[in-house]
């Protein structure tokens, strides 16, 4: 018979619905019995003991908010009677130990990916055409208009539309009864195998807001974000678009390029329009360089590649009360599968660390990263803060009522993405991953902020959990979306990838749904498996612009 209740760790004094109990429900925890005082909704949580006002409340072992008023055994755990509380944090010299999971099993599998002159591999093979200020984003579209449908990229759903057909039908003369007969609908395989360039998965079109006007740290900030997505192994090369006079220089982006891959050899080229003799031949020339870029991008194919070529994003968004339970946990277990496999793996979203800082110190290896990570953490508490906010705002409508009722209690969850391995390296947004293991990256917790600035620090692949369910993606780095419960996965499986629901309703274990996701990532970075992100085009980019988002 399934569970009904858990309590996550031995130290916690609330206990998680796993589905919804009636008042009067009588739980055993651990030889105590404890009698519920209301009806619980699943995924939310309940007392195990009675709580005066001002007491701590624990869940995963840590702080995660205090009493406001007095509970009763058995109640209901909600925003009416307890508030956001997160413990204290100090660097010192205590360090975790760490015993890597058995990787025997995949110790000499590899992926089929784009093998780079660097010695990066991708596992998609993109052309980037990007603008270097909100000026240019008109020309952008019409490039995009000019080469997508013309060279077979399309949005790839179930199938796709050629209209193209039906125009050249109709120039030859054909009759409206052929022209009904005409075979127009493409089915994803179709598609593919008539693209002009079968080896180049994409070209993307990163428009933006940014390059000019605002702070200037927002503009030198943009153009290391968009030299980690033009140096990302999953890029082939890029157009540049350049009003010429914006504050987002293209000399800082080369700067930022040759300082992320000192041997950088990828085509680029870049356009500036001030110039130009006029825009007509602007875009002609953007056309036709655009056109040899892909010529030379279509001759890299895909070639086996150890599994330690894989720089993989942890990400979460839309989470419920089950998704530091079951997606989460799947997720930290791959991870540590694959930094035990001399994997990469990245860890983001700093407002979601709150409350688990000295877990995450404890595990860093040199002082220095641990004093870096606090450094950043505190600094941006303080900008959140002189900006009339704070961590302890970053849970959603949705978090809430589903049941993460504090910033502490959905951070707690939300770390499990990390798993256990030591952490090797601490990046501030837009640095470069340059370790091996387990990286943090400061980073909103805002979805696509957060994938934005995963993809510029190297992630050729991003997994993200969800518990409520959003379509967000990235254009450059396929992005898998696990579910953490079964409803959703049933209720939206045109956006979901991968269920741990499972887990919750105890067929499956944290470890053999781990096992099982790394299996499924290998299957995406080989090419074997498209997303659903891919597939329906869900090319999110949102550059951060710094203190003013959680």
């Amino acid at each position: 018979m399934p569970k009904r209740y858990v309590q996550i760790d031995p130290r916690d004094n609330i206990i998680v619905a796993l589905t919804d109990l009636n008042e009067g429900t009588v739980a055993n925890i651990n030889g105590k019995k404890v009698v519920l005082q209301e009806d619980v909704k699943g995924k939310h949580k309940f007392a195990l003991v009675d709580f005066d006002f001002g007491d701590e409340i624990h869940m995963y072992g840590a702080l995660i908010g205090k009493a406001t008023r007095p509970i009763r055994k058995g109640e209901s755990i909600t925003i009416e009677n307890i508030v956001h509380a997160s413990a204290n944090y100090q660097v010192g010299k205590e360090r975790s130990s760490w015993s890597p999971p058995d990787v025997t099993a995949w110790e000499s599998r590899t992926f089929n990916g784009y093998h780079r002159s660097n010695g990066q591999v991708g596992t998609a093979n993109y052309w980037l055409v990007i603008p270097m200020v909100f000026c240019e984003n008109r020309n952008v579209e019409v490039l995009k208009s000019a080469l997508l449908q013309s060279l077979g990229y399309y949005t790839i759903t179930d199938f796709a539309v050629d209209t193209d057909t039906l125009v050249r039908n109709y120039e030859k003369g054909a009759s409206k009864e052929d022209l009904l007969q005409s075979q127009i609908i493409k089915t994803p395989d179709d598609v593919i195998k008539n693209r002009t360039f079968p080896n180049v998965d994409g070209i993307k079109f990163l428009t933006h807001e940014g390059g000019c006007g605002g702070f200037r740290l927002d503009s030198e900030t943009l153009c290391n974000l968009l030299a980690g997505y033009i140096t990302n192994p999953n890029v082939a090369g890029a157009t540049i678009l350049s009003l010429g006079c914006q504050n987002a220089e293209v000399s800082l982006m080369e700067k930022a390029i040759y300082k992320k891959d000192p041997k950088f050899t990828k085509p680029l080229y870049i356009l500036e329009q001030q110039e130009s003799k006029s825009e007509r031949y602007y875009i002609e020339d953007a056309v036709k360089k655009t056109f040899l870029g892909l010529i030379e991008a279509n001759k890299i194919k895909r070639e086996p590649a150890p599994l330690g070529k894989l720089v993989l994003g942890l990400e979460c968004g839309g989470s419920d009360g089950f998704s530091g339970i079951s997606a989460n946990p799947t997720l930290g277990h791959t991870s540590d599968l694959l930094v035990a496999l001399g994997g990469t793996t990245i860890l983001s979203e700093f407002p979601e660390l709150n409350g688990v800082e000295q877990e995450l110190i404890n595990r860093c290896l040199t002082q220095q990263e641990a004093e870096k990570f606090t450094h950043l953490m505190d600094t941006y508490s303080a900008r959140t803060a002189a900006l009339g906010s704070a961590f302890a705002n970053n849970p959603s409508p949705g978090n809430i009522k589903d049941g993460l009722i504090t910033d502490a209690m959905k951070s707690a969850g939300a770390a499990k993405k990390g798993g256990t391995s030591p952490i090797t390296d601490v990046l501030d947004y837009t640095e470069k991953t340059k370790k091996k293991g387990l990286n943090l990256l400061c980073t909103p917790g805002n979805d696509v902020e957060s994938t934005t600035g995963l993809a510029g620090s190297g992630c050729n692949i991003i997994a993200f959990t969800t518990g409520l369910g959003t379509p967000t993606g990235n254009p450059i780095a396929p992005v898998i979306k696990i579910s953490s419960n079964n409803t959703l996965s049933e209720r939206m499986n045109d956006i979901i990838d991968f269920n741990t629901g499972s887990i919750i309703t105890g067929e499956d274990t944290i470890e053999t749904k781990g096992e099982e996701l790394l299996e499924y990532i290998v299957k995406v970075a080989s090419g074997e498996e498209m997303t659903a992100a891919v597939r329906l085009g869900q090319n999110d980019f949102i550059p951060w612009k710094r203190g003013i988002s959680l």
